[in-house]
């Protein structure tokens, strides 16, 4: 509930005392590092939220939540983009029709320089999710670095037609 109202310090400590409760850790509990490692990315932590999603890989290594999450997280950061890549990729290999994990690769490709490669895979993650602000937005971004400008306006028009929230 505290994460869902974006009340992220005490969605934190919420599973920090559930994780705690925990005597014999499973593999289900990956799902506790994985929210956890998003309160602490929402509340600017880093290095907590790092921790957890690593944690929870440790303890389910193909979750494809996890791993477009911590490697979506290291582009956002212009941090480790090899490994960013190596794991988006293998979410999208486990979720090929999920429309974020698809437009986390097309950000990682864009980020390391490879502008036309990511134009297919927005274009999918639009068609997964054609009223995401973001992903339309993004769209845009990589629409207007290969030079198709008339389209990368359209996008970026349709996105604002979301009436997206001020900082996006």
């Amino acid at each position: 509930v505290y994460r869902a109202n974006e009340q992220f310090v005490e969605a934190e400590e919420a599973y920090s005392r559930a994780l705690d409760l925990i005597e014999d850790e499973r593999t289900s509990h990956w799902v506790l590092y994985y929210y956890r490692g998003i309160t602490s990315e929402r509340s600017d932590q880093w290095d907590g939220a790092d921790a957890d999603f690593r944690r929870a890989l440790e303890l389910n290594p193909n979750q494809p939540l996890v791993l477009n999450y911590l490697g979506y997280s290291l582009v956002e950061l212009r941090q480790n983009l090899d490994e960013a890549h190596a794991m988006i990729e293998k979410a999208v290999v486990q979720r090929p029709d999920d429309g974020y994990i698809t437009e986390s690769l097309g950000c990682v490709l864009y980020s390391i320089g490879k502008y036309q490669e990511p134009v297919t895979l927005m274009e999918q993650a639009v068609d997964f999710l054609p009223w995401d602000t973001i992903i339309n937005d993004h769209l845009g971004d990589v629409l207007w670095k290969v030079g198709r400008k008339l389209e990368a306006e359209f996008q970026w028009r349709r996105a604002l037609s979301f009436e997206p929230e001020e900082e996006d």
